[in-house]
């Protein structure tokens, strides 16, 4: 496989940065992994294959210590990245139980951003076993990414990212 996967992922220090870790360690040394909030346009342009994480709700939400996420700083440069020739997947954390009506919508309103733009998405994902009540990450039936909830399903998180993992490699 000679295309290079790139994983940009914020905010840092939570269950966005383990998972996307997890993903990293799942593909090897074929990906690199950067936080987007060091992230520019022109690094997300020399992959071919970007794989896109946020959370719902960040810990700069709750502890109020940042008026803005990291996603919400770089949204404004989506519009900077070339969509053709490239594939994009994604993956999300939230909250099933506390917020079951906004499970992982970040992710889905990320994705939902760069489809506007032309990007071809991997990496769908089924809703078999998740609890939630809506999502704007479901498209066709299906999430448009992987999500993942650390705070109350931790322990189906390692299966879950193997499986997404092995998903992907089958789409590139």
């Amino acid at each position: 496989m000679n295309k290079r996967i790139g994983i940009f992922y914020g905010p840092t220090g939570g269950s966005t940065e383990k998972v996307a870790q997890l993903i990293a360690k799942e593909l090897g040394a074929i990906a690199d992994l950067h936080p987007i909030k060091e992230a520019s346009p022109s690094m997300v342009n020399n992959y071919d294959i970007i794989v896109f994480g946020c959370s719902t709700i960040g810990s700069e939400t709750w502890n109020g210590e940042a008026s803005r996420s990291d996603w919400d700083h770089f949204r404004p440069e989506l519009k900077k990245i070339q969509v053709q020739g490239k594939l994009f997947a994604f993956f999300g954390t939230g909250d099933s139980v506390t917020y079951p009506r906004n499970f992982v919508d970040g992710m889905g309103i990320l994705a939902k951003e760069l489809i506007a733009q032309g990007a071809q998405v991997i990496g769908q994902w089924p809703t078999d076993g998740y609890s939630f009540t809506d999502s704007e990450a479901l498209i066709n039936g299906k999430f448009i990414g992987l999500p993942i909830d650390e705070d109350y399903e931790a322990d189906k998180t390692i299966a879950r990212v193997k499986g997404w993992v092995e998903l992907i490699k089958k789409s590139i």
